[in-house]
């Protein structure tokens, strides 16, 4: 069969998805994770997005505490990795990243719709 005849198949699999915030009168801090499971690995791996801390509350600690806390239900979860993500204008988000541990490892692609 010519490759170009192939039927590609799809088949729904199911994440988790966790949201970590802290409030005063609003939300000042957030980050999702999300655990998923793929092919590779028995194990789950954790995504790391959307993690912000509104501006006037920036250096009190927030943004460690929700990764912090993101870090450890990932573990928890039992994930063999956990990915962050971050645009490359933002390299406070990088080295409070590589504070927690984690290190720069490829690149990321993306399509907006």
């Amino acid at each position: 069969m010519a490759i170009a005849n192939m039927k590609i198949k799809s088949k729904t699999v199911n994440a988790k998805g966790i949201k970590f915030f802290v409030e005063e009168e609003n939300e000042i801090a957030r980050a999702y994770l999300y655990i998923m499971h793929n092919d590779l690995h028995e194990e789950p791996f954790g995504l790391l997005e959307d993690v912000y801390v509104a501006e006037n509350h920036r250096g009190r600690g927030l943004g460690t505490q929700v990764i912090e806390q993101a870090v450890k239900v990932a573990k928890e979860q039992n994930c063999y990795k956990l990915i962050a993500t971050s645009r490359k204008s933002r390299p406070q988000v990088h080295q409070l990243y590589q504070k927690l541990g984690f290190y720069e490892r490829g690149l990321e692609f993306r399509l907006n719709f």
